[in-house]
């Protein structure tokens, strides 16, 4: 089985890159097959998926990214076509931009609907006079979109090891937050590609001088690094004063489902960064500015009552743990770097 299933993999990636007729039934074709393989079926042909995906145009090579983002739910290793789609997914979203832009430049109306329309030849007509040569990209990037954001949702939610591998993470972050006007998900992806993944940050108490260590992955917002940090130190021997959440309160915030009812969480602290600024929940850890090059987190008294439902933005694990304690005498050089805490804006 697997022999036959990698052969019509093969193909369908052939049909793929040359843009070949037989594309349209070796898909079904394929899927169906699929639905047969093992997990070591599935990972065997990822490779080969993901040259179809680099190399295909857009319209097709949509359509094996959706495949590579279902296998990788399935068990298949998801490194080759996972970094793939994803590195695919700033020239389509570049592509897409373009032509978003352009039609409402010639229309002054709204782009076609990405999901309930499809390419046409007066679409085509409307964005060729700017467009030009890149006319035909861009169009096929337009309507693609949705499936390579799908695809790289997939690929980035459950897999540290893409997350890690992304080339051009900026450009392809700034991409998505720009497209993200016509396709909202792209705010998904965005805040996925700003995913920290084993990076330490220094935690330090205003009051007592004192500082931790801490070393975190797969976290989505500041919410859940507040309530994570909360269960590192909170009550905790050598950690700070307070009453640590309950164990399933924790465990929400790391890999397991909300219970019935959604418990609803306070925050212990106010974070501030070096600079004085507060690092509000909305954010992210990877907007907290590094000093040295090293992230700085100051734990301060809160100055009124936050509270919030228990849980994860993404449904990927998390993971923040104590790495070090620091006494105050082992952290006079760092004082003079941080500011005092600045009024919220």
């Amino acid at each position: 089985m697997s022999a036959a299933f990698s052969h019509v993999v093969d193909e369908l990636v052939r049909a793929a890159i040359v843009e070949d007729q037989s594309f349209s039934s070796l898909l079904p074709q394929t899927m169906r097959e699929a639905e047969a393989a093992t997990a070591a079926d599935l990972s065997a042909v990822m490779p080969r998926l993901a040259e179809g995906i680099t190399e295909a145009p857009p319209n097709l090579g949509g359509w094996l990214a959706v495949l590579g983002g279902a296998w990788i739910e399935n068990g298949a290793d998801p490194s080759a076509a996972g970094r793939a789609v994803v590195a695919r997914l700033a020239e389509v979203a570049a592509a897409a931009i373009a032509f978003g832009e352009t039609w409402e430049e010639a229309t002054g109306g709204k782009p076609p609907g990405m999901e309930d329309e499809q390419p046409s030849q007066q679409i085509f007509d409307t964005v060729r006079p700017s467009l030009g040569d890149g006319a035909v990209s861009a169009m096929m990037s337009w309507f693609a979109l949705p499936q390579f954001a799908m695809a790289a949702t997939t690929a980035l939610t459950m897999s540290p090891g893409v997350r890690a591998g992304v080339e051009e993470r900026d450009l392809t972050a700034y991409a998505a937050e720009r497209v993200s006007k016509y396709l909202p998900q792209m705010e998904h992806v965005r805040d996925l590609l700003r995913v920290l993944d084993g990076e330490r940050l220094l935690v330090l108490d205003r009051a007592s001088r004192k500082g931790w260590t801490v070393s975190i992955s797969g976290i989505g917002d500041n919410f859940q690094l507040h309530m994570l940090l909360a269960g590192a130190l909170a009550g905790r021997p050598g950690g700070m004063p307070g009453t640590p959440p309950e164990p399933e309160i924790i465990a929400c915030f790391l890999d397991t489902d909300v219970p019935p009812g959604r418990p609803v969480v306070s925050s212990p602290w106010n974070l501030v960064d070096a600079h004085g600024a507060w690092i509000y929940n909305e954010g992210v850890p990877a907007d907290v500015p590094a000093v040295n090059g090293t992230r700085v987190i100051v734990l301060d008294p809160p100055p009124y009552t936050r509270s919030f439902p228990a849980g994860r933005r993404f449904h990927m694990p998390a993971a923040l743990k104590l790495e070090g304690v620091h006494l105050p005498e082992d952290l006079a050089g760092w004082w003079p770097h941080i500011a005092p805490a600045a009024a919220p804006h």
